[in-house]
């Protein structure tokens, strides 16, 4: 491994196949999380709330995936664009810009059970994509949903087992 020097215009581009070959594109067999967040907005109220989230009100909400498994031979645990798939397709259209009592399954829409519902839709979807022949192995670790930005509920792969 060559020590690096002061910053210089790459010279000659790494070729796969000549510079590197496909045995050294995984660098380790372990466990890592990767970790991809998305922002939606929508509206929704408390029910059996004395407080002012009582009424009608809307929120920009932040959440946050932690996905982990092992790497493929190509040194990928999943990719990115895989978990936004995932996300546009089987969990956004229930939540952006829409009333959440009327897309969600009839609960109260607190952070604490929308972020479970959430959890149990990127599991779901990482599940049937397991059916594929060769996918890899990844498991929800965590999702972190904010409702404000100093405001989060959390669910974690340990606490949805027990």
């Amino acid at each position: 491994m060559r020590q690096p020097g002061p910053f210089q215009i790459v010279e000659k581009l790494q070729k796969f196949g000549t510079d590197i070959d496909k045995s050294k594109l995984r660098y380790h067999q372990k466990r890592v999380l990767v970790s991809k967040e998305f922002t939606f907005d929508a509206a929704h109220h408390l029910h059996a709330y004395e407080g002012k989230c009582k009424n009608l009100h809307g929120h920009t909400y932040k959440v946050i995936f932690g996905i982990s498994g092992y790497v493929n031979e190509i040194g990928l645990t999943l990719d990115f664009g895989e978990i936004k798939t995932i996300w546009k397709e089987r969990i956004e259209p229930y939540l952006d810009h829409r009333y959440l009592n009327e897309t969600l399954p009839p609960m109260n829409t607190t952070a604490e059970n929308m972020v479970v519902w959430i959890y149990d839709q990127m599991d779901a979807a990482l599940k049937d994509e397991a059916q594929v022949p060769g996918e890899l192995k990844c498991r929800v670790e965590f999702v972190r949903l904010y409702e404000t930005p100093t405001s989060y509920a959390e669910a974690r792969r340990e606490w949805m087992m027990e």
